[in-house]
């Protein structure tokens, strides 16, 4: 079975993820769950039925060195809705929260990734967010933004019901070579 690590951002499509990480199981994949701090605190409530669903540990921190892994190594690793503050921590290689980190790191192991954004017209008026999405895609991460993607509403305008997932988990399965079988 392949290892998908599913990461959310604190963007209001992560209340959905539930029903994604059924539709990605659904899919033949082992989804382990990670949560940005402020997602975490978002699904608080969820978070012992969502362990429950992917039997694992939905993980927001960095473990101790001293700890043992609680996941699977990872096979592919998607992370929607990566908010406007993920994709720029995550192009510049800040690394203080865990999903960050593991991210950034998967980039020097090879990991195939696909990313979608979940951020307003506003946000992309920065000049920082374009770098960030070209500098990602230059090293190796397949970024769902634009055409064929996700598209910016204006602020307050989101529609998080619409989010495409379903763009996610086809190029989460494309990543993983189109099957459930691990890659290991």
């Amino acid at each position: 079975m392949t290892t998908l690590y599913l990461f959310g951002s604190a963007a209001p499509p992560v209340f959905d993820v539930g029903a994604v990480i059924r539709d990605a199981q659904g899919r033949g994949f082992d989804v382990c769950l990670g949560l940005t701090p402020t997602a975490n605190r978002w699904l608080g409530d969820q978070l012992p039925a969502l362990e429950e669903l992917t039997g694992h540990p939905v993980r927001s921190e960095y473990k101790l060195p001293r700890d043992p892994d609680v996941w699977p190594k990872a096979d592919v690793i998607a992370v929607a809705p990566a908010t406007f503050n993920t994709v720029n921590a995550w192009a510049q290689g800040i690394t203080r929260d865990f999903v960050v980190g593991v991210v950034a790191e998967g980039i020097g192991k090879g990991i195939p990734m696909v990313t979608m954004p979940c951020v307003n017209a506003a946000y992309v008026q920065h000049l920082q967010f374009e770098r960030s999405v070209a500098d990602l895609r230059a090293m190796g991460v397949n970024v769902l933004y634009g055409e064929g993607g996700f598209v910016p509403n204006q602020p307050g305008q989101g529609k998080p019901e619409e989010y495409p997932w379903q763009l996610v988990l086809d190029a989460v399965e494309r990543a993983s070579g189109g099957s459930s079988t691990s890659l290991s």
